[in-house]
């Protein structure tokens, strides 16, 4: 009997280099040496790119970066801070802190998705745009409302 076994792999598209430094600084990150920290209390706290893409439908790039650090975002072992294209070419930061921030399909103002915050438990925030900023819109667990 053979097995066969299919691991799905997410593919970030990836920015050009030259922009990669303005999204981690808007992201918060601070350079060190070569790499960006997003987390300044822990060197190893490396940022990174976890998403690139246009995620409310203008037509411009929204970047998602990510660190991992258990000293700095706790249990949750992973922060996050969300950045978007400008219309005159700068990055703004729209979101960011402890969790895990996963898109979902639901919107908020703007055509920007509803952002679902995770990490240790079973109820989590669903942060939704309101034209301003993002903010607490419910709670929810494996896409059902929770208290």
């Amino acid at each position: 009997m053979i097995i066969a076994f299919i691991l799905a792999a997410t593919v970030v598209a990836a920015p050009p280099v030259a922009e990669t430094d303005a999204i981690f600084a808007a992201a918060g990150a601070q350079r060190r040496g070569k790499d960006w920290i997003l987390c300044p209390q822990d060197r190893a706290a490396t940022a990174r790119i976890d998403l690139y893409r246009d995620l409310n439908g203008d037509g411009r790039t929204d970047v998602i970066v990510v660190a991992d650090s258990a000293a700095c975002y706790g249990a949750a072992g992973r922060g996050f801070a969300l950045v978007s294209r400008q219309p005159n070419g700068r990055w703004r930061r729209m979101i960011a802190g402890p969790g895990m921030a996963e898109v979902l399909d639901t919107k908020g103002v703007g055509g920007w998705p509803d952002i679902t915050i995770s990490g240790p438990g079973s109820c989590f925030p669903v942060m939704r745009w309101n034209g301003r900023a993002y903010g607490q819109t419910r709670r929810a667990y494996l896409g059902k409302p929770c208290r």
